[in-house]
């Protein structure tokens, strides 16, 4: 489980980053990759999502492959309470 973070995303708006999600949904099969869930603020441009995938590698290839948007940082991340 990795949490990838983009410091900042020019031009980020709440349909811009639904469509790059549905387009990492649609790549990541292709790389057994599943985006969760993403956070984003509109203001800074700032993004992060959380995704479950075999490396930060496929993680990586998937982003590139789906919108070009690659994260400036992906941590491995356990889940707690």
């Amino acid at each position: 489980m990795y949490m990838d973070i983009h410091k900042q995303i020019p031009g980020l708006t709440k349909e811009a980053i639904a469509g790059a999600h549905k387009a990492d949904l649609a790549v990541g099969k292709k790389y057994g990759v599943e985006y969760l869930k993403y956070w984003y603020d509109e203001g800074t441009g700032k993004a992060f999502c959380l995704v479950n995938a075999p490396s930060k590698e496929a993680a990586i290839m998937v982003h590139k492959e789906a919108h070009g948007l690659v994260a400036d940082e992906i941590i491995e991340v356990k889940e707690g309470s």
